[in-house]
C-alpha cells in the first residue's frame, strides 16, 4: 500500500492549505464541545422547565456520552474505510438534524433520546477530524497541529457557557441547541473546500456485533450506577443491571479478541504509551465531565447569578486551558510526555481536593472558585494534549481513524462515568440531607424535593409546601446538594492523584516529542523508540 492511500501528498493543493484546513477542523469539533458546555449552562433551566430530577439530568448528558463513546470505534474504522472527510461531512449534517430534535423536545425522554442521536452523529465527526490531522501533517509537524486540534477543541468550551447564558437568559434553554446550525454550516462549507479526501482501502468492515455488545454493556453499566444513587447498591434491578454489565462487557473483550475484523485491536494494548495514555485520559475525563456537571448548577442555584454571569464566570477556566493546550507541546519537549501528563493531572487532583475542602453555599467567586478554575484548567491543558500525542504516535497512520477514535472513546467513556459515579455519589448525600423533611411535608411535595435542588427550588414544588416552611425546604436542599458535591470532588481528587501515579509509572519518558521514531518488531507491532535527546540546558547555560 502506498502512503499516498492513507496521507495527504505533499504536492497537493490541500497539504498547501493544511493549516486554514485545520482551522475548520476545529470548527467542526467546536460544535461538539460546544454543545457539551452549552447544556452544562443550561442544566437548571431544563429541570425547572420540565421538572427534571437529579436522575434525568444525568441521563440526559450520559444518553449522548454513551453512544458517542460505544460507536466512535466503529465510526473510526467506517471513516477509514469510507473516506475521513465524507464521515465528518455526514455527521455535521446529522448533527444538525439531532440538535433541531433536541430543540424542540417537550419533555425529558424526547431530549434524551435527540441526544442519544445527537452521540451518533458526533462519533462520525470527532474521529474523523483527528485522524484527518493525522494524515494530512508531517511528523515533525504533527504535535504542534494536535495541540491545536486541541485548543480549538477548548474554545468551544470557553465559548459555550457564555453564548448560553446569553440564550438562556435572553430566549430559552431551546436555544442553545438551536445555535449549532450556523456553525454546522461554516464547518461544512470551509471543510468541504479545504479538506482532502484520506482513507484506508484495506479497511476492514464494521464490527457491528462488537458495537452492539459495547452499546448494550455500557449502558447496563450506567444504568445501575445511576439507578444505585436513587434505589441503593442492593436493589435487584441494579445488582441485575450491574451483572448484566459485567457478562456484555466480558462478551465483548473474548468477541473482539477472536474476530478477524475487530473494532478494538486488543493488541494495540500491549504498546505502554497507548495503554497508559488511554487509562490516564479516561479518568483525567472522568473528573472534569463531573466537574462540569456540578459547577453551573453551583454557580447559578447556590451563589445566585444569572446564566449569562455563570457563563462569563466559567472564562477563566476556558481561557487557561486554550492557553496552556497550545503551550503543552513546548512543555512536554522539556519535561518529557510522562512527565508533563503526571504534572497536569496532579493539579487537577489538587484543584478538585481545594473544591471539595473550600466550596460552600457562602462561598464568593473571587478569589474561591476563580483560583480552582485557574489550577484545574493549568493541569487539563498540561495533560490533554501530550497524552493524545502518545496515543497517535504509537499505532501506524493506517490506523489513524481507530487510534482516534479510542483516545475519543476513553474521554468520553470517563465522561460518562464521571458523571453516572460523581453523581450518584452527589444523588445519595442529597436524598439523605432532605431526608429529614419528610416528616413536615406532605407525600407530593417530599418526591419533588427528593428528586433534586432544582426540583426543590421550582415554584410549582413551593407552591406544594406551608409558605412558613419554603425557606428551609430551600436551604436544606442547598445544604445537601454542596454536601453531595463536596463527596463527589473529593473522590475525583483521589482519581486524579492515582492517575499522575499510574501515568510516572507506565507513559514512556520520552523528552523531545519531534524526535520519537516509530519501529517494528518482529511480531508486526508497532512500537515508540526514542532518540536519544540532546541534552536540556541548565540554567547559565548558553
Amino acid at each position: 500500500m502506498s502512503s499516498s492511500s492513507v496521507t495527504i501528498p505533499t504536492d497537493s493543493f490541500y497539504y498547501a492549505k493544511r493549516w486554514v484546513g485545520l482551522v475548520f477542523i476545529g470548527i467542526s469539533v467546536i460544535v461538539l464541545s460546544l454543545d457539551n458546555t452549552i447544556l452544562n449552562v443550561a442544566l437548571p433551566s431544563i429541570a425547572r422547565d420540565l421538572s427534571a430530577s437529579n436522575t434525568d439530568l444525568q441521563w440526559i448528558i450520559d444518553g449522548y456520552v454513551l453512544v458517542f463513546a460505544a460507536l466512535l470505534l466503529t465510526m473510526g474504522t467506517l471513516g477509514d474505510r469510507i473516506g475521513r472527510k465524507r464521515a465528518l461531512q455526514l455527521g455535521l449534517v446529522l448533527f444538525g438534524v439531532g440538535s433541531t430534535a433536541a430543540a424542540l423536545s417537550q419533555n425529558t425522554g424526547i431530549l434524551t433520546f435527540a441526544r442519544m442521536f445527537l452521540g451518533i452523529a458526533g462519533a462520525l465527526m470527532l474521529p474523523a477530524t483527528l485522524s484527518i490531522v493525522s494524515a494530512t501533517f508531517q511528523p515533525h509537524e504533527r504535535p504542534q497541529a494536535i495541540a491545536t486540534w486541541a485548543s480549538l477543541y477548548g474554545l468551544g468550551v470557553g465559548i459555550g457557557p457564555v453564548l448560553g447564558g446569553f440564550l438562556i437568559q435572553n430566549f430559552s434553554w431551546h436555544a442553545v441547541f438551536f445555535i449549532n446550525i450556523p456553525v454546522i454550516a461554516v464547518a461544512l462549507i470551509g471543510g468541504q473546500i479545504y479538506l482532502g479526501e484520506t482513507k484506508e482501502p484495506n479497511a476492514p468492515p464494521p464490527d457491528i456485533i462488537g458495537s452492539l455488545l459495547s452499546i448494550a454493556g455500557l449502558f447496563a453499566l450506567i444504568y445501575g450506577i445511576i439507578e444505585a444513587g436513587v434505589v441503593g447498591w442492593t436493589e435487584s434491578n441494579v445488582i441485575l443491571a450491574l451483572i448484566a454489565a459485567a457478562v456484555l462487557i466480558a462478551v465483548f473483550a473474548i468477541w473482539e479478541s477472536r474476530t478477524p475484523y475487530p473494532m478494538l485491536p486488543l493488541g494495540f494494548f500491549r504498546n505502554p504509551a497507548f495503554t497508559g495514555a488511554n487509562i490516564t485520559l479516561t479518568l483525567v475525563a472522568f473528573s472534569l465531565f463531573g466537574a462540569v456537571f456540578f459547577t453551573p448548577q453551583f454557580l447559578q442555584s447556590i451563589l445566585g447569578y444569572p446564566a449569562f454571569t455563570a457563563g462569563l464566570l466559567l472564562l477563566p477556566l476556558a481561557i487557561t486551558l486554550t492557553f496552556m493546550t497550545s503551550r503543552s507541546a513546548w512543555v512536554s519537549q522539556y519535561l518529557g510526555t510522562k512527565r508533563t501528563v503526571a504534572l497536569g493531572v496532579g493539579l487537577v487532583g489538587v484543584a478538585f481536593l481545594y473544591m471539595a475542602l473550600v466550596y460552600r453555599v457562602d462561598t464568593v467567586y473571587f478569589p474561591t472558585v476563580f483560583i480552582a478554575q485557574l489550577v484545574q484548567a493549568t493541569g487539563m491543558g498540561l495533560a490533554f494534549s501530550p497524552a493524545t500525542n502518545a496515543i497517535m504516535s504509537s499505532i501506524p497512520v493506517a490506523k489513524a481513524g481507530v487510534g482516534s477514535a479510542m483516545n475519543d472513546t476513553t474521554r468520553q467513556l470517563g465522561g460518562a462515568l464521571g458523571v453516572a459515579i460523581l453523581g450518584t455519589i452527589a444523588t445519595s448525600v442529597y436524598l439523605s440531607g432532605v431526608a429529614p423533611l419528610q416528616s413536615a411535608l406532605s407525600p407530593e411535595a417530599f418526591k419533588a424535593v427528593s428528586a433534586g435542588m432544582q426540583t426543590a427550588m421550582n415554584p410549582h414544588t413551593l407552591a406544594l409546601i406551608d409558605p412558613n416552611l419554603q425557606q428551609t425546604v430551600i436551604d436544606t436542599a442547598q445544604q445537601a446538594f454542596m454536601a453531595g458535591m463536596n463527596r463527589a470532588f473529593l473522590l475525583g481528587a483521589a482519581a486524579m492523584f492515582a492517575s499522575a501515579l499510574f501515568a510516572l509509572a507506565v507513559l514512556p519518558d520520552v523528552v523531545k516529542s519531534s524526535r520519537i521514531r516509530r519501529v517494528v518488531n518482529q511480531e508486526g507491532e508497532v512500537q515508540l523508540e526514542a532518540v536519544t535527546p540532546d541534552p536540556v540546558p541548565s540554567a547559565g547555560q548558553d
